[in-house]
């Protein structure tokens, strides 16, 4: 296992630690077992399936239509390889992930993602197999490996993850710091700037006519700031009331894995 994963592991043990202690982990409200089958097999089918090949026939990809380009951008200043990262990874992905809100196909491979009734470390992964192999973000930072930058994508990779885990957790590190008065003008910034458990909770909140729900927005992965730029921000320093999907009916674990291979009758 490489460095960057044992990393990424080991701050996703914390946020569940972190659950356990606040009331639990392995039990959430209104969980299903479908849920548990739907994030273990989607988190494990991504991890050890789908990135790595997705990034590997990027890779092997430009080795035949670049062949002598490999490693060309090796000698970027790191500033500008994180640059291209959160332009062609982060960007790309608040794209995609907006296109299959307003794209009935996409959001039946995204749905699996809101599915749950609770906000979660455990959801990060959560989604259709489909949908992560078909993600423009995950190809391109293929290509930008092969231009020689894979070390800056490890460290790139463990701070987006730190955010993301950190914003889907339900516990809410933002909300403390929001009730101290010196740190507010700092808030205002941090939550233009990075996705937090209040922002991206609104997205997954279940019910439009509440206050803090925003499913039609915040759609943010590392950086919110792609929201607040392109319009679709809600800032509210609140959090739903109910999590999860408003006005569909229920799919079984295969539909929410494998659609549209499978489709619950």
């Amino acid at each position: 296992m490489k460095s960057e994963l044992i990393v990424i592991v080991g701050i996703f043990a914390f946020f569940a630690v972190l659950e356990m202690l606040q009331g639990g982990f392995f039990k959430k409200p209104g969980q299903t077992r479908a849920d548990a089958i739907v994030e273990i097999i989607g988190s494990i089918v991504l991890l050890t399936v789908t990135q790595p090949l997705v990034l590997l026939s990027a890779y092997g990809l430009m080795h035949l239509i670049a062949l002598h380009q490999e490693g060309a951008l090796r000698g970027l200043p790191i500033i500008a390889q994180l640059a291209l990262f959160l332009i062609f990874d982060d960007l790309t992905q608040y794209l995609w992930h907006r296109t299959s809100h307003n794209v009935p196909f996409l959001y039946s491979l995204h749905r699996a993602h809101h599915n749950a009734d609770y906000m979660s470390v455990r959801i990060v992964y959560r989604n259709n197999i489909f949908y992560y192999a078909m993600m423009p973000g995950i190809w391109l930072s293929g290509v930008l490996i092969y231009f020689g930058m894979g070390w800056v994508y490890a460290f790139y990779a463990v701070v987006k993850l730190t955010v993301i885990m950190a914003a889907h957790s339900d516990v809410r590190w933002d909300a403390p710091l929001y009730r101290i008065k010196w740190l507010s003008p700092v808030m205002w910034v941090v939550e233009r700037t990075i996705s937090t458990p209040s922002t991206h909770s609104a997205h997954h909140g279940k019910h439009s006519a509440d206050p803090n729900t925003y499913y039609k927005g915040n759609y943010g992965n590392l950086l919110f700031f792609w929201d607040v730029l392109f319009g679709t921000a809600k800032i509210t320093r609140g959090y739903p009331t109910k999590i999860g999907v408003e006005n569909l009916p229920p799919v079984d674990a295969k539909t929410q894995l494998l659609w549209p291979l499978f489709k619950t009758t």
